[in-house]
């Protein structure tokens, strides 16, 4: 990226939490960047690199991520000492990873700013540090409380259909290569000529192959 001569530079960071939000189509890295380079754009700086970790849990360490320890390496290599993130949230979640990342980054000299201006790095400031803490524990607590939310539904849905998650059972997913893999069955065939027979009726697995025979024992219990 060309830059003026003598312009801030910064490198810009991404993180998704889920791998739904990963990939061709999905908005949150693409809308992460869009922020970001708003921002840039208004203060003045030019973002010369970008690095993203997908699907990474934002209680994770800083230095444990793929992607922030890429951008921790470039940042003790070439000078750059700016760190833009789409906003607190995107740096880390959990209030303790985000206090011993700020630590770290202190160390180093670098500051991270989020798309709204707000300094992360910032110590000098008492309310500001306060402010800062008292974001990441909301943070915190609504991302606990939304695990508590996911957990009782959960719960509530075993209790109703005595399952919740997981792969569905041969039952439920393919009803008839079962039907078929029942009716040989009683017929006297094998575990195995019935796999060849299930495989010359077109009954395959999802990836085109004829199921084991110990997948026809289940079909069967």
């Amino acid at each position: 990226m060309k830059t003026k001569r003598n312009q801030p530079q910064a490198l810009g960071y991404t993180r998704t939490s889920s791998a739904a939000n990963v990939g061709e189509g999905k908005d949150s890295e693409p809308r992460q960047r869009r922020a970001i380079e708003r921002f840039a754009k208004s203060a003045g700086i030019a973002v010369v690199e970008w690095f993203a970790d997908p699907a990474v849990s934002g209680a994770d360490p800083i230095e444990s991520r793929p992607g922030f320890a890429a951008l921790l390496n470039r940042v003790t290599g070439n000078g750059v000492r700016v760190v833009l993130v789409e906003d607190a949230t995107r740096f880390a979640r959990d209030l303790m990873a985000q206090e011993l990342g700020i630590g770290v980054l202190v160390k180093l000299g670098v500051r991270v700013l989020t798309a709204t201006g707000d300094d992360l790095t910032e110590v000098a400031d008492p309310m500001r540090v306060a402010m800062r803490q008292i974001a990441g524990a909301f943070s915190q607590l609504e991302k606990a409380r939304l695990v508590a939310k996911l957990k009782v539904a959960r719960e509530r849905k075993r209790e109703i259909t005595g399952k919740c998650e997981g792969r569905k059972p041969y039952a439920e997913a393919i009803p008839e290569t079962v039907a078929l893999a029942k009716r040989l069955h009683a017929e006297g065939m094998s575990l195995r000529a019935i796999s060849s027979a299930l495989a010359a009726a077109g009954h395959l697995t999802g990836h085109g192959r004829p199921h084991v025979a110990s997948a026809v024992a289940k079909m069967l219990a």
